[in-house]
């Protein structure tokens, strides 16, 4: 009876636990990040960016995890819908964030020399840091305010990334770095840009669960 009736019992701790594991994650994966833009040895940025491919991986067994406990769990904390968002968002947040770092080194950029990209390493990691928050407040959902406010600023931090994106974009067309440098820098800016927006995404659903359940 007591296996019958567990398998009933909403599995919180099980999320809760899978979430704010993934969103450490990306706080560890965001500071490396920044140490990459602000490295000018190519060698050890690459070391950087091998300890992030890790970081990334680890976020994909987490992500996998969750949707496994979907299909286990009959009753949970809140919409399997919001769920599965929240966790594809953490997911995808990992997954540009090392997928930044990596165009940096394959493309031979030197981020030291780029004022865009060490600006957006920094609004990310920014953003990052608001997702934590806002993640580890769902295990109760008792401050709300806090949680806003954090999607607040997720916002504002995104809407900021989108303004060093039009800068840099800008510098870039007005510099006499040849085409190839040209098309190189924009689709970091651009993978960089996406970080923030699907920071955005992880906010975005993060409210819907505040409104729909504090």
């Amino acid at each position: 009876m007591s296996g019958i009736l567990s398998y009933f019992l909403p599995k919180d701790k099980v999320f809760y636990s899978l979430f704010e594991e993934a969103s450490d994650n990306l706080q560890e994966i965001a500071k490396k990040l920044v140490q990459v833009v602000h490295e000018p040895d190519f060698n050890k940025r690459a070391s950087l960016i091998t300890e992030m491919e890790a970081i990334e991986h680890k976020n994909d067994e987490i992500t996998h995890k969750i949707f496994i406990e979907l299909g286990k769990n009959f009753i949970t904390p809140f919409d399997r819908e919001d769920i599965h968002s929240l966790a594809s968002a953490l997911d995808d947040i990992a997954d540009y964030i090392y997928a930044a770092a990596k165009k940096i080194n394959f493309y031979k950029i030197d981020p030291i020399s780029d004022q865009g990209i060490q600006k957006t390493a920094e609004a990310i990691n920014d953003a990052v840091k608001a997702v934590k928050s806002a993640v580890t407040e769902l295990r109760n959902l008792k401050n709300t305010q806090k949680i806003i406010e954090c999607v607040i600023k997720i916002n504002s931090i995104e809407n900021n990334a989108d303004d060093i994106f039009d800068m840099s974009i800008e510098r870039l067309f007005e510099s006499d770095v040849d085409a190839k440098e040209l098309i190189k820098r924009r689709e970091i800016y651009q993978v960089m840009e996406t970080a923030t927006d699907k920071c955005e995404d992880a906010g975005n659903v993060i409210e819907s669960i505040v409104v729909k359940y504090a």
